[in-house]
């Protein structure tokens, strides 16, 4: 927790969803499996008690496998997640089977029986999936998790079914004690989780939550500025009609479960809660429809599963969005949340006076490049190569050129930068680029600083300044999204142990200390 010693009240984590329960895994962790439940991938495998009790061979193959991929930690070109997790789910295959004594399978026994059913089904599912591949729940025989062929599989692979159980009660354990270690360090909040707008086609949650799922359409976004010609997320939304039906058990369970060890949680596009663009199966993402949600249950649930678990909640009310919206989130005590690029009046970018004090302040989002890269039109680069642009190059760049001035300005009005500093042009690897770029950035958030808000979120790719887009948003497979390893400005690796001594780091928090 090397924030907490510098005044930190919280640190926000990206969804730590279920992905698959195998290699390979989806690499972005707002297209999960399962939203309900987590992933292993996390686990710290040093840190479960029964590691202590190996010996011998087991104990040498774990410290094997971790010797074997220590060195990708110093790798700064691409994520390797399918290896990584490989390897831990030998080794974790190894530490279950040492077994636990009574207490430990006192507390496991009362895990499994506060998760309910809904743990055995997701259990079910990562074992029927890790044996027979993505489409083991496909096939007719097993189209439901009550059927007959389904339930052979239950007595069949029960033991595999106990094994991932057993994963979920790790991953919950060292969740607890995450949030445990925040508050003593002096966090007011702790962890902050994310929840994703949805989940896989063919995950475990649309195996198991299929009655209450919407067949046949996909959630997506549509055309905006930043994303012109709209977005498609590949996920099936909930049923409106069926969701209800049901009293909301599948939502609420899900916001119970995220909100066991946390001290907040960030809602991904929470307009989906009011409404969402629903593009049937084969259309293009411009050519959906809204569809509306009863958005009096789905907030007063969230509110008041958040009261129940004393909780901060901070809703991503960014994008296409009624202008009611904002204010019956505030009235619910839902923060809200805003970026200095799209903070915009008809005279200009806001002055921080005028933002909102019941938000979330930062200068970046994980939808755009990294601030260093930002500044460059890396974002625009990036769209105009991957054919994302909808008008010429040469205008988007204008108008965002633009756009970064009358922020810049702002900045130098309130004498967070000289005078004559301009947009940096020099050479992105020199030092004299580099020292120019971090004290824009350092301004920036300086400039944020001012504003009334509840929270001001500093993005960690700024804290080290890296300029690397990790996100994409309308696209897949042509550019690695989520895959990109935390690097600073002369492209070496920064490691989250790297933090307390990192200089633009410190120079960052440095800069948020005096009014906060």
């Amino acid at each position: 927790m090397s924030g907490a010693g510098h005044g930190a009240g919280f640190v926000l984590v990206n969804p730590l969803h279920a992905a698959e329960p195998a290699p390979p895994v989806e690499p972005s962790p707002y297209l999960p499996t399962s939203r309900r439940f987590f992933n292993p991938l996390y686990i710290r495998v040093e840190d479960i008690p029964e590691y202590g009790y190996l010996t011998g061979g087991p104990r040498k193959r774990i410290e094997e496998l971790a010797g074997r991929l220590r060195g990708a930690n110093q790798n700064a070109d691409m994520l390797d997640r399918d290896s990584t997790y490989a390897a831990k789910l030998e080794a974790l295959e190894l530490i279950y089977q040492v077994g636990r004594g009574a207490a430990r399978q006192q507390q496991l026994d009362a895990f499994c029986t506060g998760q309910g059913q809904g743990l055995e089904d997701f259990a079910l599912w990562c074992a029927m999936t890790e044996e027979a591949g993505a489409g083991a729940t496909r096939n007719d025989n097993a189209a439901r998790p009550g059927g007959g062929y389904v339930l052979e599989q239950r007595g069949r692979l029960a033991g595999r079914i106990d094994f991932h159980k057993w994963l979920q009660w790790i991953c919950d354990q060292q969740l607890e004690t995450v949030q445990s270690a925040a508050k003593k360090a002096g966090m007011g909040i702790g962890v902050m989780h994310d929840l994703a707008v949805g989940v896989q086609s063919r995950g475990a949650d649309a195996w198991v939550l299929q009655d209450v799922l919407a067949s046949g359409v996909s959630v997506g976004a549509p055309p905006d500025m930043f994303n012109q010609q709209g977005q498609d997320w590949a996920q099936p939304p909930w049923h409106p009609a069926r969701l209800a039906a049901s009293g909301y058990a599948a939502y609420r369970d899900m916001l119970r479960t995220i909100l066991r060890h946390a001290g907040g949680i960030r809602i991904d596009h929470i307009l989906g809660l009011f409404r969402l663009w629903w593009i049937p199966d084969g259309a293009a993402p411009g050519e959906g429809a809204y569809v509306h949600y009863d958005h009096e249950a789905l907030i007063g649930i969230l509110a008041l599963e958040a009261q129940r678990a004393d909780a901060v909640v901070v809703g991503e009310d960014l994008g296409t969005f009624e202008p009611w919206v904002q204010d019956y989130l505030a009235e619910r005590g839902i923060l809200g949340t805003s970026i200095l690029w799209f903070e915009q009046s008809e005279e200009g970018p806001l002055a921080p006076e005028q933002y909102r004090q019941a938000c979330l302040t930062s200068v970046n989002t994980h939808d755009l490049p990294p601030t260093a890269g930002y500044l460059a039109g890396e974002h625009v680069d990036l769209r105009e190569s991957l054919g994302l642009l909808n008008r010429p190059a040469a205008e988007e760049r204008a108008d965002d050129a633009a756009t970064q001035e009358a922020v810049l300005a702002l900045a130098r009005e309130r004498g967070l930068l000289p005078k004559s500093t301009q947009l940096p042009t020099a050479d992105a690897g020199s030092r004299k680029a580099s020292d120019e770029v971090q004290r824009t950035v350092e301004a920036l958030y300086a400039l944020i600083a001012q504003t009334p808000s509840a929270l001001i979120g500093v993005a960690l790719v700024d804290a080290v300044g890296e300029r690397r887009t990790q996100n994409q948003p309308g696209t897949s497979d042509e550019y690695p999204n989520w895959r990109i390893p935390l690097a600073g400005p002369d492209g070496q690796v920064v490691l989250i142990d790297d933090l307390p001594h990192n200089e633009r780091f410190l120079s960052l928090v440095q800069v948020l200390q005096p009014d906060r």
